[in-house]
C-alpha cells in the first residue's frame, strides 16, 4: 500500500496514540506509575478538590439517659489549581514522506523513530516536572565565560532542550530566548548554548533558565509541597493552614535507620496512614544500601507497577530518580496523589479531524500531542522528606 498523508494520519490516531499514552502514563517514571490518573474534580479549566483534614467532631461518650453528642461534620478546605497544558510535537518533512511512499516499511521506521523521540523527550520533561515547583526553572546562571554558561545545577538539563533566559524577577531577556542546549558538562555545571554568544551583560548572574514558554506553566511537583519558600499551595496559604505542611528534616548528614523511622512514624502519626513509597537521589540510595549492608540486613528487590524495580526498606519500595534533588529522600503515600486531567493524551486536530498539518510556508508536517492536567496531593501533611543526607 502506498504511503500518503491520509494513512499516516490514521496510523498516528489509531496505532500510535494508545502506545504513547501507555508509555507516558505508566512507564515514564516510577512515582508517576504509582499514582492514579483521573478526570474527577475537573471543572472547566481548573481542578477543584475538597480536602478533608482533622476528624469528624460528632462523637462522644455520655450517660444512659443523657444528651447525644451534637453533629459536627468534617473539616473541609477547597484546593484550586489551573490545569497545565502539556505538549509534545513531532515533525516530518514532505521529502521524507515522498521518499517512502512506495515503501511502507521505511515509513513505519520513520514514524517509529519520531514517536520514540517524542516519548523520550516527554518522559524526561514529565519526570522533571514531578520534582519541580511549577515554575519551570531549570537553574540559575552563576557566570558566563566565552559564551559558556555556568549554572548552579545542570541536573534537569539535556542536550537538545530549547530554553529561555529570564531575569531573576522572571522577565524574558530579549535576544536570549528559544536557544538550544548543545552541550551539557555535568562536571563543570556548564552548558553551551546555540545562537549568538551570551555575555554577563545580556544575561547577568542570578538570571534563570527555563524551558521554552514554560515559565510558571508546569505541573505543581513535589518541591512545591516541601519548599518553605513556596508560600501558597493549591490556592491556600501554608502558614495559615498547618495541615498543608509536611514532615521535613534538614541537614541529616549520615543516614540512619533512626532518622528514617522517625520520619515514617511522624508521617503516620500526622497523616493517619503510612508511607508506601520512598524516592531518593542516586547517591542517597547508595548510602541506604551501604547502611543496610553494614547492619547485616538483607536487601530485597520488589517489582512495581510500570515494570520498575525497587529495593525494599521494611517492606516499603525504595526507588532512585534522576530528578530527585541530591541528598534528599522523599517518604510518600502515593494514595494521596492524583494526576487530575481533562482527558488522557490526545492529538491536536483541526476542523477536518486531521492531526498531521503542514507548517505554513514550509515543506514539513507536524503533529502535536496534548494533555491538560495537574498533580494534586490531597494530604500534604501525610508526606515527608529528609534532606542534607550525605551521599555515597
Amino acid at each position: 500500500m502506498a504511503v500518503n498523508l491520509t494513512n499516516a494520519d490514521s496510523a498516528l490516531k489509531t496505532y500510535y496514540l494508545d502506545a504513547v499514552s501507555e508509555q507516558l502514563n505508566n512507564n515514564a517514571n516510577p512515582f508517576l506509575a504509582q499514582i492514579k490518573k483521573t478526570t474527577d474534580d475537573v471543572w472547566g479549566k481548573e481542578v477543584r478538590k475538597l480536602a478533608i483534614h482533622g476528624i469528624n467532631g460528632g462523637i462522644g461518650a455520655g450517660s444512659e439517659d443523657g444528651d447525644l453528642p451534637p453533629a459536627k461534620g468534617n473539616h473541609y478546605s477547597q484546593f484550586t489549581a489551573t490545569l497545565k497544558n502539556l505538549y509534545g510535537t513531532i515533525e516530518i518533512s514532505d521529502k521524507a514522506i515522498r521518499a517512502s511512499e512506495n515503501n511502507s516499511g521505511a515509513f513505519v521506521s520513520l514514524l517509529n523513530a519520531e514517536m520514540d523521540g517524542l516519548i523520550k523527550a516527554s518522559s524526561f520533561n514529565l519526570g522533571r516536572m514531578l520534582f519541580g515547583n511549577g515554575t519551570g526553572v531549570l537553574g540559575k546562571v552563576t557566570s558566563i565565560s566565552s559564551g559558556i554558561v555556568v549554572l548552579n545545577t545542570v541536573q534537569n538539563l539535556m542536550e537538545g532542550m530549547i530554553v529561555d533566559f529570564r531575569t531573576s524577577a522572571g522577565v524574558l531577556i530579549e535576544g536570549a530566548t528559544g536557544r538550544e542546549i548543545e552541550v551539557v558538562d555535568k562536571a563543570s555545571k556548564a552548558v553551551k548554548i546555540s545562537g549568538t554568544t551570551l555575555t554577563t551583560e545580556t544575561v547577568p548572574a542570578n538570571s534563570i533558565m527555563t524551558v521554552q514558554g514554560s515559565y510558571n506553566n508546569e505541573i505543581t511537583g513535589l518541591s512545591a509541597i516541601f519548599d518553605n519558600t513556596v508560600a501558597t499551595l493549591y490556592g491556600l496559604t501554608k502558614s495559615e493552614n498547618y495541615w498543608m505542611n509536611p514532615y521535613t528534616k534538614a541537614n541529616v548528614g549520615s543516614i540512619t535507620e533512626s532518622a528514617i523511622q522517625k520520619a515514617l512514624d511522624s508521617i503516620e502519626e500526622n497523616g493517619g496512614a503510612p508511607a508506601n513509597l520512598i524516592v531518593t537521589s542516586w547517591g542517597v540510595r547508595r548510602a541506604l544500601v551501604n547502611l543496610l549492608s553494614s547492619n547485616k540486613r538483607n536487601i530485597d528487590a520488589m517489582d512495581l507497577a510500570g515494570g520498575f524495580r525497587a529495593i525494599s526498606y521494611n517492606g516499603i519500595p525504595v526507588v532512585a530518580d534522576r530528578f530527585c534533588p541530591s541528598g534528599t529522600m522523599y517518604l510518600l503515600n502515593t494514595d494521596d496523589f492524583a494526576l487530575h486531567q481533562l482527558c488522557d493524551w490526545e492529538w491536536l486536530s483541526g476542523d477536518d479531524g486531521k492531526v498531521l498539518r503542514q507548517v505554513a510556508g514550509k515543506p514539513v508536517y507536524t503533529a502535536t500531542l496534548v494533555k491538560y492536567a495537574e498533580l494534586i496531593c490531597s494530604r500534604p501533611y501525610g508526606q515527608g522528606a529528609l534532606s542534607g543526607i550525605t551521599e555515597a
